[in-house]
């Protein structure tokens, strides 16, 4: 039994001996890198967006409040739209106004504004006619004495205006035969084009009375209250959007060839470290930079890094603004990578 004891005692001795030698190497670093584990610390980085109204006016209705959740183009808030419903009347009345216009330039004159140039024209050829009969007798008369030098004026400048009056008639009726002039075609479909435009903005400001959000997410901070005038540079809410989560972190030069965009990571809190999100990486910063206070780690302090940031592929509630977490890559397996 003596004998056995210092046996087991030998054995202890060098298990323990054996524990802390195969251990050792992981410790000072004597492991290839490929083999170690690969940890990096960052902070959650979640967008948020300050929403406001792209026109001016009085806040009439807010319907959200801080700490809603709300989805995409759920209405937030609407400003007072009787000054931009009346702006859209207006355009309204215009573009019809224009395009009645354009319809009777193209359409060109009715058939019986024509039968009345024709009628009119045909008048005056009847009034020229008997002109020309009262200057031939005038001028017949004239020699004989039968009527004075005086008649035979007024009966040549009858003649002159009849004809004037049938040279006018022939040209009015010919411009309605022509129809309208393409040119004033052209400027009225530009005028109503532009009555459109005017029309079209007058729409589009009536809609932005109406804040929607623009993704998923809480409302963490509502800025304005009813009543409230606001222009467009002004802030009604605060939006923290539900996705994209990311991570933001940093990486040293040495280990930059042990990641790439597209691995997957495991993320895990302080709050929940057994229960890891999967995460891939989207971007590494193209350049390097100075550790930022935020890392901890002492190997990373004094050196240059790379900015990465990594998508949260199903985040939680648990997942808040700022919160530091722990990003695990895979360890190569042997002969892998």
């Amino acid at each position: 039994m003596k004998r056995i004891l210092p046996i087991a005692i030998l054995l202890l001795v060098a298990a323990g001996a054996a524990a802390w030698w195969y251990a050792l190497p992981q410790k000072l670093g004597w492991l290839p890198e490929a083999s170690r584990e690969f940890v990096l610390y960052g902070n959650v980085d979640i967008r948020q967006v300050s929403l406001g109204f792209r026109v001016s006016g009085r806040l009439a209705e807010l319907h959200a409040d801080e700490g809603d959740v709300v989805k995409t183009g759920t209405v937030l808030a609407k400003l007072d739209a009787a000054p931009y419903e009346f702006a859209v009347r207006s355009g309204e009345a215009d573009v019809a106004a224009l395009q009645a216009t354009l319809d009777k330039l193209k359409a060109g004159p009715r058939p019986t504004e024509i039968a009345q140039a024709r009628a009119a024209y045909d008048e005056s050829i009847a009034d020229l006619r008997n002109a020309n009969l009262a200057y031939d007798r005038a001028r017949q008369l004239r020699p004989q004495g039968t009527i004075s030098e005086a008649s035979l004026d007024q009966a040549t400048a009858a003649r002159a205006m009849a004809a004037a009056r049938s040279d006018s008639a022939n040209e009015a009726l010919k411009l309605l035969l022509e129809g309208s002039r393409v040119e004033d075609i052209a400027a009225a479909d530009a005028q109503l084009k532009a009555a459109q435009a005017t029309l079209a903005s007058a729409r589009t400001s009536l809609d932005d009375t109406e804040l929607r959000a623009p993704n998923d997410g809480v409302i963490l901070s509502r800025v304005r209250e009813n009543g409230a005038i606001v222009s467009p540079a002004d802030t009604v809410f605060v939006l923290s959007l539900t996705e994209p989560v990311w991570v933001r972190t940093y990486v040293a030069e040495p280990d930059l060839g042990r990641i790439h965009p597209g691995m997957k990571v495991a993320v895990t809190s302080d709050t929940a470290p057994d229960k890891p999100y999967e995460g891939t990486i989207g971007f590494i910063s193209p350049v390097a930079e100075f550790t930022p206070k935020s890392v901890e780690t002492p190997e990373l302090r004094t050196d240059l890094v790379y900015r990465l940031r990594i998508v949260i592929d199903k985040p939680g509630p648990d997942l808040r603004q700022g919160m530091p977490v722990t990003v695990r890559f895979p360890t190569p397996t042997a002969g892998g990578q």
